[in-house]
């Protein structure tokens, strides 16, 4: 990301849908509670005023609209939850229909299509999205989703968004990015052609591991906003109040968070890749990653803050390197201030795909020199 570009992005976390509070003059946002507005006399609904929280409030019209300007979009839609936010999409589909999804992909999405869609009886196939000879050929006459996750979670494959799009619209299949590890500092998903972004605004929009929330972007997509806004409504996955103002006063350090989140992962990174007991590193920021190339074409201002390790000396290994560390928390998610790593394959269980040696680590904002000492005891116990 070039300078100007940073600094427009700075400027629309703090001042995007933001306003001064007519009432008191109070610069920052008064939280609304209120889960009901007043009518006119007459008692109709009066026109720009909420009618009930679950349709809309103030607090979380501002942090939509600040969402919208981060990706480029023209309309968001914030919910409760990342997984709220991906199963708006799904719920656009129809029984029957067929979805192309990664290969290496978050757990969570997966389990949505095999549980909650299941009875929906709807067909999906998980494949390398690098491959794009390999996406043509698995279109069917039903495939009506693709959808791309990139960095992928936890291997960081690296999905050329532009050229998945570009098939997509070929094919008038609707293309969806989740762009939670990325985020919109790094790369914008709507620029390359897709027809929506998922956030999961837990992770870095948060910054802070105290806000749970998902958000579905769009741009000039009347029809399908229009679905995704219905099944916000209507299925009430809605964002507190409380909850819309904490992440609306987060987005405000957004871009200086992002901006060191990144500079620590290239540092770790280039640290364990040359350390004797790692066995790989997965960071597309190395010149050495074979998605480095695909990385520097859609990544603008760093590689973003997260990475995964291969450990030598297999699971049990791995499993005292995630407890030998001090600092650092052995924790599931991601995109906070503080550091975590996270052993996927415990933690997803039997039918994980994740390699037992694999640990996810995402890379805080703490002194970057305090986090190597941190690995480097913790390696040191091996």
């Amino acid at each position: 990301m070039n300078p100007n570009a940073s600094d427009k992005l700075s400027t629309e976390a703090i001042h995007a849908g933001h306003t001064i509070d007519l009432t008191y003059g109070a610069v920052s946002m008064p939280i609304i509670l209120s889960t009901t507005f007043e009518r006119g006399e007459d008692g109709a609904f009066v026109e720009g005023r909420d009618v009930y929280a679950r349709a809309s409030n103030p607090n979380r019209r501002t942090l939509e609209i600040k969402l919208a300007a981060l990706e480029g979009a023209t309309d968001a839609i914030a919910f409760s939850s990342g997984q709220a936010a991906t199963m708006s999409i799904i719920h656009s589909l129809k029984p029957g229909d067929h979805v192309i999804l990664p290969d290496d992909l978050y757990y969570g999405t997966k389990v949505i299509l095999q549980t909650l869609y299941g009875r929906w009886q709807l067909e999906y196939d998980a494949l390398d999205l690098t491959d794009l000879d390999l996406v043509r050929k698995s279109i069917k006459p039903n495939t009506k989703l693709i959808w791309i996750e990139t960095p992928s979670n936890p291997a960081l494959k690296i999905t050329d968004i532009a050229e998945v799009a570009r098939i997509g619209r070929q094919h008038h299949i609707m293309t969806v990015c989740d762009n939670t590890w990325a985020s919109a500092y790094f790369t914008r998903p709507l620029d390359l052609g897709v027809d929506a972004v998922m956030h999961s605004t837990t992770k870095y929009f948060g910054g802070h591991s105290d806000i749970t929330g998902g958000c579905i972007m769009t741009r000039n997509q009347p029809e399908l906003t229009q679905k995704i806004r219905d099944f916000q409504t209507l299925g009430g996955a809605v964002p507190s109040a409380f909850d819309c103002w904490l992440l609306s006063r987060s987005l405000a350090t957004y871009s200086v968070r992002m901006k060191v989140h990144a500079e620590n992962a290239m540092a770790l990174a280039q640290y364990l890749h040359l350390h004797p007991k790692i066995e790989k590193v997965n960071y597309p920021g190395l010149p050495s990653d074979p998605y480095h190339g695909v990385a520097s074409k859609q990544m603008h201002g760093g590689f973003g803050g997260m990475l995964s390790i291969l450990v030598q000396g297999g699971e049990a290994a791995t499993l005292k390197l995630a407890s030998s560390l001090h600092m650092v928390t052995h924790a599931t998610s991601l995109g906070g201030v503080e550091s975590l790593v996270d052993h996927r394959r415990s933690a997803e269980g039997t039918h994980s795909v994740s390699p037992p040696n694999l640990l996810r680590v995402s890379v805080g904002i703490e002194g970057i020199d305090d986090l190597i000492a941190d690995f480097e005891q913790a390696l040191e116990s091996l």
